[in-house]
């Protein structure tokens, strides 16, 4: 190909780009840094436009009497949805938001913009996967969807193993992992021009129109911060740079009160608000600036088992949403209301899972050394259908993640990942990690007024 022709060639790209409006269908993954699913769309159009469905039925009862998302994650996901739309437009990127399911609506949008190419984060649940195919249904036959995975810290696309060959313990996985396959460079993108701002204007919705009431924040939280990338960023700050808390981590991460005896990172990572990428190479300067130590490690270490999760979801599909989960034990589980009402509420025997589950009813947050107990106290102790914990899990929890919430409440629930099968003791759980009372006390004594 001579220069004429490559000239011309580039420029009928251009063109093309120019006519074409690329559509990026946001779920987890609300933030602008280091989200691939819209640099791949910014590298293919010069127009773009951004969604998000808040989909009605997220808020219905499901089977087990719970909604998919009660008002903590809800308040959450809608101030990360404000700072979306904040961070968008500073690249001249409209957001538009639609209390509307995906399949009712975004035909709609695709005809209303001109869109050709949908693009969105490569998921492999049911329910995400069942969404995806209901909307593709609807769409004209021009119109394709174009997923990228844009969530993992090590990318699938990077790891040498086949799905199926993922082994059943954490610690082969990882190490395979860190010897073998390196960790990419964050994405960015460039600023568009600001013709790229769409006219059509959409309003997020209030908590009021979502059917909640105005949340009142538990002064005694240990997660007291707001939903977004900015605060996600604002935190990642602090807790390396300014308080340099990280350089402590491994030994405060099993703390029970406060907001610096762990990250806190895990409900912005959870609906994207961050990536694990970004805290990968934070961590990376922290131990070029500061130190590197044990605790640098461990945070890395975290985000691995996060990883971990999300390949064997992959590899076992619907079986971590099944009784026997992936081992497909074949256990007696009860369904008895009065005893999982008690659980919920903190009426049990037991103060250390009391005083966990009040402090989670209140603030919808929990620590991991406490949900670990309550889980395991739930499925060992009391013999309660794990998946019934693990919905109610899904309600509350600030940080709700489906591949790490059924995998770990598989994992202690007997039929997931533990090669050891454990049953945890919570009242000596209590004594080493609670050994003044404090955290009991905070969440069981009554206050005075």
């Amino acid at each position: 190909m001579n220069d004429v022709e490559e000239a011309l060639k580039k420029k009928i790209q251009l063109i093309e780009k120019k006519e074409m409006t690329g559509l990026v269908w946001f779920g987890n993954d609300l933030r602008v840094l280091d989200n691939d699913v819209l640099a791949a769309a910014v590298e293919k159009h010069s127009k773009i436009i951004g969604v998000y469905f808040i989909d009605p039925k997220l808020f219905k009862e499901n089977k087990f009497g719970f909604k998919k998302m009660d008002v903590f994650r809800t308040q959450f996901l809608l101030e990360s949805l404000n700072d979306l739309q904040h961070q968008l437009l500073k690249k001249n990127i409209s957001l538009l938001v639609y209390l509307d399911s995906p399949e009712n609506r975004i035909k709609d949008v695709c005809r209303n913009h001109q869109i050709n190419t949908i693009y969105k984060q490569k998921e492999w649940t049911s329910e995400e996967v069942n969404s995806k195919e209901s909307v593709q249904e609807t769409l004209e036959k021009h119109i394709v969807i174009k997923e990228v995975y844009n969530q993992f810290l090590y990318h699938p696309e990077d790891i040498t193993l086949k799905i199926e060959n993922i082994p059943q313990v954490f610690s082969n996985l990882r190490k395979k992992l860190e010897k073998y396959v390196s960790i990419r460079h964050e994405s960015e993108i460039s600023k568009l021009t600001s013709e790229n701002i769409c006219l059509e204007k959409t309003n997020i919705p209030s908590l009021k129109e979502l059917g909640f009431d105005t949340l009142q924040q538990e002064n005694k939280t240990a997660f007291p911060f707001k939903g977004g990338e900015t605060e996600a960023l604002k935190r990642v700050h602090n807790y390396f740079f300014e308080t340099k808390k990280l350089a402590f981590y491994k030994n405060t991460r099993n703390g029970l009160i406060g907001t610096d005896y762990s990250s806190k990172f895990s409900p912005w990572l959870a609906n994207g608000s961050i990536s694990a990428r970004t805290i990968y190479w934070n961590v990376k300067k922290f131990e070029e600036q500061e130190t590197k130590n044990q605790s640098t490690y461990w945070l890395i270490f975290e985000l691995i088992w996060r990883d971990y999760f999300k390949y064997i979801s992959i590899k076992h599909g619907d079986s971590i949403f099944k009784i026997g989960g992936i081992l497909h034990k074949n256990y007696s589980w009860s369904e008895n209301k009065k005893t999982i009402q008690e659980w919920i509420d903190g009426e049990t025997k037991d103060d250390f899972v009391n005083a966990n589950m009040i402090e989670l009813k209140k603030t919808g947050w929990m620590s991991n050394r406490g949900r670990q107990n309550v889980a395991s106290y739930f499925a060992k102790e009391l013999k309660l259908d794990w998946r019934i914990g693990a919905a109610y899990f899904e309600a509350i929890l600030l940080d709700y993640d489906v591949h790490s919430n059924y995998g770990n409440w598989m994992y202690v629930s007997g039929v997931g990942n533990d090669p050891r099968d454990r049953k945890f003791n919570t009242q000596l759980q209590a004594a080493r990690y609670d050994p003044s009372h404090l955290f009991r006390k905070r969440w069981l004594q009554q206050t005075l007024f």
